[in-house]
C-alpha cells in the first residue's frame, strides 16, 4: 500500500493561496508561479476566489494550524511547510524534462532524500526526453491509424520504448524518430507469460517478469497470489481471478498469468 496518492495538479491561471513570509513561503510561491499559478496571500480572499489548494509557511505552530484549519473546512487542500501531520498533500521534488515531469516523494518523511534522488535521477535522463514526448503527442492520431486497437497501439510503443527499442528515451533523441519508427513499425503480435511465483516478495520476480507484469492487458492469477505481487501490474489491466490450476480463457493481447509454485506464498 502506498501513503499518498500521486497527482499531477494543473493550476494555470487559477488562484493559490500561499501564506507566510521567509524563504519558506517564497519557495512556494515561486513554485505556484512557475506551473502558472496566481498567487494570493490572503487567505479569506483566495476561498472567495475559488482557490483549491493552500500552501501554509507561518513559523508560529499556532497560526500554521489555525490557517490550515480555517482553509480545510472552506474545502481547500492544504499543504503545511515543514508539518507532515498538518498536510493533506505534499510537495515532491521535481525533475523537470517539460513535458515529462518526474515527481519525486516521500509523503514527508524525508525532502532531502527526495532532492538527492531527483539529482541522480538528472544525471541519467537526456535533456532530449521532453522532445520525445512532444514528438509522440504529436504522432497521436498517425498512431492510432496505424495501430486501431488500443491493447496493440499500447505493446506497439511498449516495445519502441524499452530498452533498446526504436524510441528508447534513455538514448539521445534523434529528430523524426517516431515518424521513421511509425513508418516501418510492425503489429506486435499476442503473446502469454506463466509466472510460477518463487515466494511473496514482488522484489524477487525478474527483470522480465516485473516488466511483463507492467505492461500486461490482462492478468489471469491464482487465489493465493499476493496482493503485493498484484499491485505491480498495470491499474488499467483487465483481471481475472482463476481456481487453482485452472487454464486461462483465450484472449488477444498481452496476457500475464500467475500462478502460486509454493503453498505457502
Amino acid at each position: 500500500m502506498i501513503d499518498s496518492m500521486p497527482l499531477f495538479h494543473r493550476i494555470a491561471r487559477q488562484p493559490v493561496i500561499v501564506l507566510g513570509c521567509g524563504e519558506a513561503a517564497a519557495a512556494k510561491r515561486r513554485l505556484v508561479e512557475r506551473a502558472g499559478g496566481e498567487v494570493v496571500e490572503d487567505l479569506q480572499l483566495g476561498i472567495d476566489r475559488g482557490a483549491r489548494l493552500a500552501f501554509v509557511a507561518h513559523e508560529d505552530d499556532g497560526a500554521a494550524e489555525a490557517d490550515a484549519l480555517r482553509a480545510r473546512c472552506a474545502g481547500l487542500l492544504v499543504n503545511v511547510v515543514d508539518r507532515p501531520s498538518l498536510c493533506d498533500f505534499t510537495v515532491p521534488s521535481l525533475l523537470d524534462r517539460s513535458p515529462v515531469l518526474i515527481a519525486i516523494g516521500t509523503s514527508g518523511a524525508s525532502a532531502g532524500l527526495a532532492k538527492q534522488l531527483r539529482l541522480r535521477l538528472e544525471q541519467l535522463l537526456p535533456p532530449g526526453i521532453g522532445s520525445l514526448a512532444k514528438a509522440l503527442h504529436a504522432a497521436r492520431g498517425a498512431l492510432r491509424a496505424r495501430f486501431p486497437d488500443a491493447g496493440e497501439r499500447r505493446r506497439a510503443l511498449d516495445d519502441a520504448l524499452a530498452p533498446g527499442g526504436a524510441l528508447d528515451p534513455l538514448t539521445p533523441s534523434v529528430p523524426d524518430a517516431v515518424e521513421a519508427w511509425l513508418a516501418g513499425a510492425a503489429h506486435p503480435p499476442a503473446t502469454r507469460m506463466e509466472i510460477a511465483l518463487r515466494c511473496g516478495d514482488p522484489d524477487e520476480l525478474t527483470i522480465r517478469e516485473a516488466r511483463a507484469l507492467g505492461s500486461a492487458d490482462v492478468i489471469g492469477y491464482e487465489p493465493e497470489v499476493p496482493t503485493t505481487i498484484l499491485e505491480r501490474a498495470r491499474a488499467d489491466a483487465v483481471r481475472i481471478a482463476l481456481a487453482a490450476g485452472a487454464a486461462m480463457p483465450d484472449g488477444t493481447g498481452m496476457i500475464v498469468v500467475l500462478r502460486t509454485a509454493k503453498a505457502d506464498i
